[in-house]
């Protein structure tokens, strides 16, 4: 079946960032955060792009304890969607905290392949680190989620399948609008897919007010769709609503019915080979 049309949909609910006082539409608990994605499920996603946060301080949390109660509670609604672990060093950056989720075998886990610049903030990944994050995906079946945010990091992602670090199929974000990366310039998204390595599927995010142009230009011109709450909490340019979850899936969807583009299922992603391993062998048993 030929899936090079349909619209892969990379939901993004919760991030690190975003806290009830900025939006109280933000899910953070475990409960919140599967209700969301169920809803999310139903009206239709491709995969899930899932951060834990603390339950009594809602802070960002790498315990896989509070991951495995978010996975399981969406493997309850959704069986097939695919899960993606944020591995983010921006809060903490100890190889044994950044990798501890990956022990849970979600299908994805997420890789920067760079340090950079948050407006307040740096998310340092130095090689040795994204290197090691790598290696153990690969030992527990995990795919990585490349994430890009400039140039540089898709010549890095060509040096790790030249060291035979990571292999294909390759799924990358790539993520516009930080103060310190690309920007939804058509000239920087054309360099960057045209730099990407063979066998790769991709999907543009927007951070703010990027995040529409972001994803109507991905849509018009073959991508995925990275959305959610995690990158953009308005609903206009102008930021005077609050955007809600559905809201933002569903305004994607509108997009994708005007470009004949239906969304990607789980299933059929999962079936492109970013499923965990070890998730298909449970199938057959």
């Amino acid at each position: 079946m030929d899936l090079t049309h349909k619209l892969i949909l990379n939901f993004t609910p919760t991030g690190m960032i975003p806290t009830k006082a900025m939006t109280p539409h933000v899910p953070v608990s475990v409960s919140e955060i599967v209700e969301q994605v169920h809803a999310a499920c139903e009206i239709g996603i491709t995969l899930a792009h899932l951060h834990a946060r603390d339950e009594q301080t809602g802070a960002p949390t790498y315990r896989k304890s509070v991951y495995r109660d978010i996975i399981e509670g969406i493997r309850k609604h959704c069986p097939e969607l695919v899960i993606c672990l944020s591995l983010s060093g921006r809060d903490f950056n100890e190889f044994d905290k950044r990798s501890e989720a990956i022990e849970l075998r979600p299908d994805m886990g997420s890789l920067t392949l760079s340090s950079l610049n948050f407006p307040r903030q740096a998310s340092v990944n130095a090689p040795d680190m994204i290197q090691a994050l790598a290696q153990k995906m690969t030992d527990f079946g995990v795919h990585p989620e490349l994430e890009v945010f400039d140039l540089g990091m898709i010549h890095y992602a060509h040096y790790l399948i030249k060291k035979e670090i990571i292999g294909p199929p390759y799924y990358v974000n790539i993520i516009l609008g930080n103060l310190a990366g690309m920007q939804t310039d058509l000239t920087e998204v054309g360099l960057a897919v045209k730099q990407l390595p063979a066998d790769s599927w991709w999907a543009l995010g927007g951070i703010g007010r990027q995040q529409l142009q972001a994803n109507a230009i991905a849509i018009a011109a073959g991508g995925g769709v990275r959305v959610g709450l995690e990158d953009n909490l308005y609903f206009d340019r102008d930021k005077n609503v609050l955007a809600q979850n559905s809201e933002l899936l569903k305004r994607i969807h509108q997009l994708a019915q005007i470009f004949e583009r239906p969304v990607m299922t789980p299933a059929e992603f999962g079936g492109l080979g970013f499923y965990n391993a070890m998730r298909l062998i449970d199938k057959t048993r």
